[in-house]
């Protein structure tokens, strides 16, 4: 692979730079062909439209010797029209018939009659162009009283030719020059592209291997650069999702184990207070009672669990629905408050509500907002001992709305904080386990709060109380 990169690359620059040097020769052999052509009539309009020359040329036409009067005019004036004997002629036609009169040579094979020639012939100054033809000309319409004449220049295009036969030689020792360093920058470039392509060959074996320790040095900015960059970001994100996914593995595994041993407690619970009572049917009736409300509360534990873990997969299925409208967050703070400051009381809680700012009306689920903020509240009741303090503020801020639930309970380990929202989490599993608890609301509401677009924040020193935060935004999530 590596030679076959190393061929193409050496041939694809020597065919680039060899085109390119061709490309070049020739606009420049047609620019100079050009150039002399354009300089020419530039050159003859020039010297024809002096007046001097004209008033010349007139009086010339009027003598007895009209021709040799008009030669000797031309000859005077020779060093302006570039007159060269070996490549530019001048002449002295008639202006009937085009035919040779006399001239700066004798034309061996006459003068033939070209396109400027039959122009003048008609009384108009001939000055057409024609870059294919092997001469430039003009043909000038004189009359007088001695006659009709035709002033004609002609240039055989010799100096044009030996200075592009020159040209054409530069060009084709410069292609060979450039074609040796072609070679030579080739090479050095296709080892310069080719070195990191085969390391990244190798980097890709290793990862796909299953190690992902080893990493692209490359500190160049150009494409190679960031293409290694960019691979040793992917490698770090496959290592990451590897062990996302190993992780997902274990989670599913406790999760599995978690379910099952909530549901055990209680299915236990449930059977053996229903043995008895089916054992001793004469079992004394305020027992019985209390047996049954056992039984009662283990079934509603339970209900809840399975409805937790109903709403738990609908979100994670998507299959969620939301009701957004727009609704007062202020008024869904204070129902909130109003309906837990009861089970505040029975706590001996001191319990408060403070707004920091005017509240705007939010566009979200009411239902699902306040169930948050009753999950908020709750927890920070049943974590709260006896006789403690439970504070909810809220205002408004950077076109967000926020609540905070701050309280002087048992906190959180440290350790633990960034758990509070994993499924089945719980500070005090035996104590949720009695207040019915089932370590699923955290989540529940973790994943409302994100549907919302908002945010669910947590700080707790253990032993001295835990402050959990919403902040949804007052526009709705941005998808609504």
């Amino acid at each position: 692979m590596a030679r076959s990169l190393y061929t193409k690359l050496v041939l694809i620059i020597m065919t680039l730079i060899v085109s390119f040097m061709a490309v070049v020769g020739a606009f420049l052999l047609h620019g100079v062909r050009s150039f002399y052509l354009s300089a020419f009539y530039e050159e003859m309009q020039s010297v024809f439209s002096s007046a001097e020359l004209a008033e010349d040329l007139r009086s010339a036409a009027d003598s007895d010797n009209a021709a040799g009067a008009i030669a000797d005019i031309l000859k005077a004036y020779s060093g302006h029209l570039g007159i060269d004997s070996g490549t530019r002629n001048y002449y002295v036609l008639d202006g009937m018939t085009g035919e040779y009169i006399t001239g700066s040579n004798n034309p061996a094979g006459g003068i033939r009659n070209t396109a400027n020639i039959l122009t003048a012939m008609t009384g108009i100054s001939g000055y057409a162009s024609d870059a294919s033809a092997d001469y430039m000309d003009v043909a000038i319409p004189l009359s007088g009283a001695g006659g009709r004449y035709i002033v004609y220049i002609i240039d055989n295009k010799a100096t044009v030719q030996s200075l592009g036969r020159d040209l054409s030689s530069i060009i084709l020792e410069a292609m060979g020059v450039g074609l040796m360093i072609s070679v030579l920058m080739s090479l050095l470039l296709a080892k310069t592209l080719v070195t990191p392509i085969q390391e990244l060959t190798r980097a890709a074996e290793r990862v796909a291997s299953g190690d992902f320790d080893h990493k692209l040095e490359n500190s160049a900015q150009d494409e190679i650069g960031v293409l290694s960059n960019t691979f040793n970001n992917m490698a770090d994100t496959l290592e990451d999702t590897l062990n996302d996914l190993k992780k997902s593995e274990q989670m599913r595994r406790e999760f599995v184990a978690n379910v099952s041993h909530e549901l055990r407690t209680p299915i236990t619970s449930v059977k053996s207070y229903s043995e008895t009572l089916l054992e001793d049917p004469d079992m004394d009736p305020e027992m019985r009672q209390k047996f049954l409300g056992v039984i009662l509360n283990e079934s509603d534990r339970m209900s809840k669990i399975v409805q937790d873990l109903l709403t738990l997969s609908r979100f994670d299925a998507g299959s969620i629905e939301f009701s957004f409208t727009t609704f007062s967050f202020e008024k869904s703070v204070r129902d909130v408050y109003s309906a837990m400051r009861m089970e505040a009381q029975k706590h001996s809680h001191e319990f408060t509500l403070e707004f920091r700012t005017p509240i705007p009306d939010i566009v979200g689920d009411r239902g699902r907002i306040e169930q948050v903020l009753i999950n908020m509240v709750s927890n920070a009741i049943k974590y709260t001992r006896d006789g403690g303090r439970v504070k909810m503020t809220a205002g408004a801020k950077d076109g967000q709305v926020w609540c905070t639930v701050r309280d002087n309970g048992i906190g959180i380990p440290q350790q633990d904080v960034g758990r509070v929202f994993d499924r089945f989490y719980r500070v005090d599993k035996a104590r949720s386990r009695e207040s019915g608890g089932t370590g699923l609301g955290l989540s529940i509401a973790s994943e409302i709060v994100s549907r919302h677009g908002g945010t669910l924040e947590i700080e707790s020193k253990e032993g001295r109380g835990t402050a959990i935060t919403v902040r949804l935004p007052v526009e709705g999530p941005a998808h609504e």
